[in-house]
């Protein structure tokens, strides 16, 4: 009974402290505003893999805010997306901080998204390191946090369809914009949680939000590929697409899984497990096809899978005493699918937290047929919104076996795009002194942080400092064993068994 005491209060002290951390870490923007870590200021330096390699560019979490400007928002709703541009690019008024600021009062969103000044700068980053890229990906959340309700406050008594069609040209200007940036480079995009016409995680399954959002994201796919892309992204938001030459025998598979979410519902406001269970159908049968035909996949999503700490801690959850973790989706299924087909996946794509992170999923079960797990990249963000510096990461791939060979982060020196010159903040190879991330060497990159549970090595500190792009904070280093328990562990009780190892 005293051991079991012991535990239930050391739990709690845990769960404090990480708590503790959580916050700061996800509320520091005043603190990263205040200084520039030295590294922004060092030469960039390319490293040079061994290996014949192709480019691409990782972007996720844009959260672009066309209410920045509250004057211009009437405007903006009654001009089709090609003339927001020349509409944003207008003088602002004096009173356009203020008015933005009581904006964000009345929706209770701390910290800023992307501005239009923010934008601009980024896709001019895009232009000026991106060049010669094959492919773009977007991993989700284009939209503005709080969305409607800003929405709703500069045009109230409007009507739900007038509200769904200016998230649809919002989404249009965002893609043009991009596709502007990166002309005859495919891009391919996801749905995150905040990209809906009826509020945060929340949507309809076979909508015309999706239909229409579907038009727009598969516009420029080959054509032999586009009808099937649209039938499918109007049932769930999700489609299938090869990537482009010269990367060899290669799908991305993109998936919308605000449906998996445990905070998802209806725009009724009501659950529909069916959603999720369709698409789960069709991302195995997809892989299963895959593996059929000997053809290798990327998977991209938004949500990742897995234990959502800052969550957990915010709730002061006592893991060790038997209380368990928030997780990001409803269940561990998506999870599961992805490890079970570990000989197929070569990469999953994730993002929502805003920071800089990897993971890896290995079932702990049923193993995949080679043993493999699989390698997952969380692409940080462009919104500052939680401290961070606006990035953009750019990829190097082995076009003949689909394998993420190296990547750099390119950050930006300010957090509203005003002036900003972006600079590579981290190469991974140099890093992490990693010949490529694969599933066996992120395993082993992981292996040697749970080893390291003083956070000492050159590679812990050097996550730590590059988890948060921008803002060197050493508070991850507080919470360093349970942060690290979730890089390696996507079900509850495989977690907690991580966090809360058996008293001796």
């Amino acid at each position: 009974m005293k051991r079991n005491l012991a535990a239930h209060i050391q739990g709690a002290v845990t769960s404090r402290r990480i708590a503790l951390v959580w916050l700061l870490l996800f509320t520091g923007t005043a603190l990263a505003q205040s200084s520039r870590p030295a590294a922004m200021n060092q030469a960039p330096h390319k490293a040079q893999p061994a290996k014949s390699t192709v480019s691409a560019l990782l972007i996720s979490d844009i959260h672009f805010e066309p209410f920045w400007d509250p004057a211009k928002v009437p405007q903006l709703a009654a001009a089709p997306a090609s003339e927001w541009k020349a509409i944003l690019a207008a003088a602002t008024p004096p009173d356009q901080p203020q008015r933005f600021q009581s904006l964000q009062q009345t929706c209770r969103v701390r910290g800023a998204d992307t501005s239009f000044p923010l934008f601009e700068s980024s896709l001019q980053a895009v232009r000026n390191h991106a060049a010669g890229v094959r492919f773009a990906t977007v991993s989700g959340d284009l939209l503005s946090h709080a969305f409607q309700c800003k929405y709703n406050a500069l045009i109230p008594n409007s009507t739900p369809e007038a509200f769904r069609t200016f998230a649809e040209k919002t989404l249009t200007y965002i893609m043009g914009e991009l596709n502007g940036a990166l002309p005859n480079v495919p891009v391919y995009a996801a749905l995150g949680n905040n990209d809906s016409d009826c509020g945060d995680y929340r949507l309809d399954a076979h909508s015309e939000f999706l239909a229409v959002a579907g038009k727009e994201f598969t516009r420029d796919f080959p054509s032999s590929e586009r009808q099937a892309a649209q039938e499918s992204f109007a049932v769930g938001g999700y489609y299938s697409v090869s990537l482009p030459a010269p990367v060899e025998n290669v799908r991305l598979l993109v998936l919308d899984d605000i449906f998996m979410s445990k905070n998802y519902a209806t725009c009724a406001g009501k659950p529909d497990p069916a959603a999720a269970g369709e698409q789960l159908a069709w991302l195995r049968q997809k892989l299963s096809d895959a593996r059929a035909s000997k053809q290798k996949v990327w998977v991209m999503g938004h949500i990742p899978p897995g234990v959502d700490l800052y969550a957990t801690a915010r709730k002061m959850t006592d893991i060790c005493g038997g209380q368990l973790p928030t997780m990001f989706l409803s269940s561990e299924k998506m999870a599961d699918v992805l490890a079970e087909f570990g000989d197929v996946v070569e990469l999953a794509i994730f993002a929502h937290t805003h920071m800089d992170e990897l993971r890896i999923l290995k079932d702990s079960g049923k193993s995949a047929p080679s043993g493999r797990g699989v390698a997952v990249k969380m692409v940080p963000s462009i919104s500052p919104i939680n401290g961070n510096y606006p990035s953009i990461t750019l990829a190097q791939i082995d076009p003949s076996s689909a394998e993420l060979v190296n990547y750099q982060v390119i950050a930006a020196s300010n957090l509203t795009g005003v002036d900003a010159k972006w600079k590579e903040e981290y190469d991974f190879a140099r890093g992490f002194r990693k010949a490529g991330f694969t599933s066996s060497a992120v395993s082993e990159l992981i292996g040697g942080f749970s080893a390291d549970s003083g956070a000492k090595t050159p590679a812990s500190q050097n996550y730590i400092k590059d988890f948060s792009v921008g803002y060197a904070s050493p508070l991850l280093s507080l919470a360093w064993p349970q942060y690290v328990c979730t890089l390696s562990n996507y079900t509850a009780e495989s977690f907690r068994s991580c966090a809360c190892p058996a008293a001796p």
